[in-house]
Parts: C-alpha cells; sequence; structure tokens
C-alpha cells in the first residue's frame, strides 16, 4: 500500500498534519495509532531509499506497539482516564540512543552493533509518554560532525536538495521530519546537533538549556576533567508548538505548549536584544557569512523588529583560547571509549585522527582545557545576560555538498565545519538554552535561518520568539 492510500483527514494526509494536530486526532480515537504509523511507515518505504534518513526500520514492532496504544486508547476513553502526552505517536531515535531489542551502531564500522538490552533514559522517558518508534537514523560517526555521513549506510540527504547534506549529527531525523516521514522527532546537541540539522532543513531546533531535560543528567554536570557537559537532548519540527509539545514530553514539564501557543515572549514585553557576528572561532579560521547567510539574518531583525522587539548591536567577545580548548574537550571521549588499537583503521578519517591525539594528549592539557571553558562558559553567560536574548546568524553558509568535508584530511574537514557553523558550540559549553528558526527561503528551495540564544531557563521565550518569527515567514 503506497502512502497515497493512507488515510487522509478533512484537512489533508496525515503527514500534513502537525504533530500537535495529530496527537489530538489519536487521543481522541478518530485516527488509530495503527493508521498513523502505517502512514508513515509507508513514507519511509517510498522515501528513504533516496533520502538515506534511517538506518533500522522496525516496522514490526512499531504495528504492535501501536496496536497496543489503540487498545489502551478505548480503554481510557470508554472510563474517562487521562491518556499520555504523546499516546500512540510515532517518532525514530538517532543511532546512537539504545532502544531496547534494536541494534545501536553508533555510525561506527569499528565498533560491535549490539542489541541494546535496555532503552537509553530519553527513550525510556519518550516511551512512557505514549511514543513508539519507527527505527533509527542515519549520524556521523559517534555524533561527532555536522554532517551525518558514514561508513555502514548511506548518506543522509537534504530533502530540500538531495545532492546537500542535512547536517548532524541529527542529520538523518532532521531529514526524515522535514521529508515528512515523521511528525516530529527529538535529537541531542553536543555543538549544534539539533539546531545544524534544523537550520539545513528549515526546521525549528531547539536546544535547552543543560539539565531542562532530566535525562540528560544522567552522567552529572562536568566530565571527569571538569569541563561543563555538552550534550542535552531537544526537539526538531516544523512548527513551535509541536516543539513544545515534545519539550513536554522530554521534560516531564508543562508549558512549553502553551509559550508557543501564545507567541507572546516576555508575558508581551518588547525584548532587547543584541545581534552579534562574533564567532569564538574568529580568530583561527576564516569565519565570513555567505550572501544567503546574511540575508536570512537581515530577515529575521525585520520580523524580530516588526514583533515589536529592539535589535541592537552587541560588542559580544571571545577568549581567543576557545577553539584550541574546545578541541580538546569535544574529542577526549574518543581517549576514553576503550576501542581496541586493532579496530582504529575502520574508523573514518577524522575520528581516527583525532582519536590518536586525544590519547596522546597529557590528562593535565585536558584538565587546563576544561578550566579554560569553565571560565569561557562563565564569561558568555554574564555577557548574553546584558539581553534579552542574543541574535547570530544560524549557519554561516548555504548547506553544504555530500562529500563536502570527508575528500579532505582530518584537519580540513573540522575547519570547513567550523567554518560552516561558528555559532552553536559555544552555546553548548556555557550551558544556556538556543533555537534556531528559519527565515529565508532561497529561490533553488533552500532554508536559512537565525540563531536566538537566552538565559537559563527561557526555553518558553525562546519558543514563542520562534513562534512569532514562525507566523512571520509564512505570512510573507
Amino acid at each position: 500500500m503506497g502512502a497515497a492510500d493512507h488515510p487522509a483527514t478533512a484537512s489533508g494526509a496525515l503527514h500534513d498534519r502537525t504533530a500537535v494536530e495529530l496527537r489530538d486526532l489519536i487521543a481522541s480515537g478518530e485516527v488509530s495509532s495503527r493508521e498513523a504509523t502505517e502512514h508513515f511507515l509507508a513514507r519511509i518505504q517510498e522515501q528513504n531509499p533516496r533520502l538515506g534518513s534511517f538506518t533500522t526500520v522496525t516496522a514490526e514492532r512499531a504495528l504492535a506497539d501501536a496496536d497496543a496504544a489503540d487498545d489502551a486508547g478505548a480503554r481510557a476513553r470508554a472510563t474517562g482516564s487521562p491518556l499520555p502526552a504523546l499516546h500512540g505517536m510515532p517518532l525514530a531515535y538517532k543511532d546512537l540512543w539504545d532502544v531496547q531489542g534494536v541494534p545501536t551502531t553508533f555510525g561506527s564500522a569499528a565498533v560491535p552493533h549490539p542489541t541494546a538490552s535496555e532503552d537509553s533514559p530519553l527513550v525510556a522517558r519518550l516511551r512512557a509518554a505514549g511514543a513508539l518508534s519507527l527505527g533509527k537514523t542515519q549520524i556521523p560517526e559517534f555524533g561527532l560532525n555536522c554532517y551525518s555521513e558514514n561508513l555502514i549506510a548511506p548518506p543522509a540527504r537534504n530533502p530540500l536538495d538531495p545532492t546537500l547534506s542535512p547536517g548532524g549529527s541529527s542529520g538523518g531525523s532532521a531529514a526524515a521530519v522535514a521529508a515528512r516521514l515523521l511528525p516530529f522527532a527529538p535529537g541531542n546537541d553536543g555543538g549544534g546537533s539539533v539546531r545544524i540539522p534544523a537550520s539545513a532543513c528549515g526546521l525549528i531546533g531547539l536546544k535547552p538549556g543543560f539539565g531542562t531535560v532530566p535525562a540528560d543528567l544522567a552522567n552529572g554536570r562536568v566530565d571527569r576533567f571538569g569541563a561543563p557537559r555538552f550534550v542535552v537532548s531537544g526537539p526538531l519540527t516544523r512548527t513551535a508548538e509541536d516543539a513544545g509539545l515534545l519539550l513536554e514530553a522530554m521534560t516531564g514539564t508543562g508549558g512549553y505548549l502553551e509559550a508557543a501557543r501564545r507567541a507572546r515572549p516576555a508575558d508581551g514585553r518588547p525584548l532587547r536584544i543584541g545581534l552579534t557576528r562574533a564567532s569564538p572561532f574568529d580568530g583561527r579560521y576564516p569565519i565570513t557569512l555567505d550572501p544567503t547567510a546574511e540575508a536570512a539574518l537581515q530577515a529575521g531583525v525585520e520580523m524580530l523588529e516588526a514583533a515589536g522587539h529592539r535589535v541592537e548591536e552587541a560588542d559580544i567577545r571571545y577568549d581567543n583560547r576557545y577553539p584550541e580548548a574546545f578541541q580538546a574537550i569535544w574529542t577526549a571521549g574518543l581517549a576514553e571509549a576503550g576501542l581496541p588499537e586493532e579496530a582504529a583503521p575502520a574508523l573514518m578519517e577524522l575520528t581516527r585522527t583525532f582519536r590518536a591525539r586525544a590519547i596522546a594528549r597529557p590528562e593535565a592539557d585536558k584538565r587546563e582545557a576544561a578550566a579554560i571553558l569553565q571560565k569561557i562558559a562563565e564569561d558568555c553567560r554574564a555577557q548574553w545576560g546584558r539581553y534579552d536574548a542574543v541574535l547570530t546568524p544560524a549557519m554561516a553558509q548555504t548547506p553544504r555538498p555530500i562529500g563536502w568535508y570527508t575528500q579532505h584530511d582530518a584537519d580540513f574537514d573540522y575547519e570547513l565545519q567550523c567554518r560552516y557553523t561558528p555559532y552553536t558550540s559555544v552555546v553548548n559549553v556555557a550551558g544556556t538554552p538556543a533555537v534556531t528558526v528559519p527565515t529565508l527561503h532561497t529561490p533553488n528551495g533552500l532554508s536559512m535561518g537565525i540563531q536566538l540564544t537566552g538565559a537559563n531557563g527561557s526555553e518558553r521565550d525562546l519558543l514563542a520568539l520562534a513562534a512569532q518569527l514562525t507566523h512571520a515567514s509564512n505570512g510573507m
């Protein structure tokens, strides 16, 4: 059965509904979880060979879970019992997270791919919220890079132009949401891995502040060298309301969906927004905005000002030790992974090169890098805190072609990544929330946008800003 044969509501096919709308249809019983699951599985079957979004599709298990959800939904409606927030909703997980009974590849040919014996904490939380998984999505090796290419499966491709990358590391998930193979998806973000693919694929990508999603605290707030933990979990969605819905399920906290619906940050008070093009990589690499990135930034400024906010140039400065310190901590885990030396030749070149350097780097150097990053984090929060939000470009360039990074040696590959996405990783170091939002659609069908960074606890205001910008963009 093709996707066109699957059920549609009066307002169109299921994949054209927002995640909030689909959630409501399933909760009411108007659409069954099985109908929705079959619909999206059919779209995956048709489009995944072209897009490479999924590495594993767990159709049989998803349908069984959907049937169980439908039975539970019928009982709940008959008794007036409440349903969980994501009752019967299909989604998928990037192949860094364990899903019980499904292999986890980490995107690498150098490690075994064991069948997971239990769910990762975030997967368990979303399963408890009623979500069901359709499979695992494509990532870069160990989630390191801002592109989703590896040696174990075809690269993930951008639905807006399949010759281009959807970004990374949540690239497979972003491509799936943008192509409407999924209503929404969780990602995780250690240097931009939600915001980068969201920007490349024309989605909203929210990086919560560290600790907002309880599952992200499983390994503590700092690593063993004393550096701040970078990785947080966040939603990849087509609308701000969908991001609010998914974030509520991820956090177990309410108010995010309502904030997006109201689209009134700070209860309607005009915000003071600081605009900067400064990047912590400026002293190390030639960071320049291409004309499309600049146009997207200007479009964002105009939308924000039209919504009543004040945008002003911000004098933001970064410690010139950032590039080396970030790279040292970003790659330190490669030395900790316990990978046998005989497996190293099966690694991608960037991973192999930076793993060797991480192993050779003295512990004292890693601890010094960690201390530098802690100081930079404190300084960033102080500088950014002068404003209600800080505005930067989302990306400095349009999405890059498949193979654009990997055709080079490890150092130039890494440089190209920093030049493409020079504004995201420092937000992970600071631990504050940020959102990327589309503001410009190019004549050749691509999407570009902006990043807004807020203070800790400002996720609701960022979602409200994202909703304002989305409404403005849709009205243009």
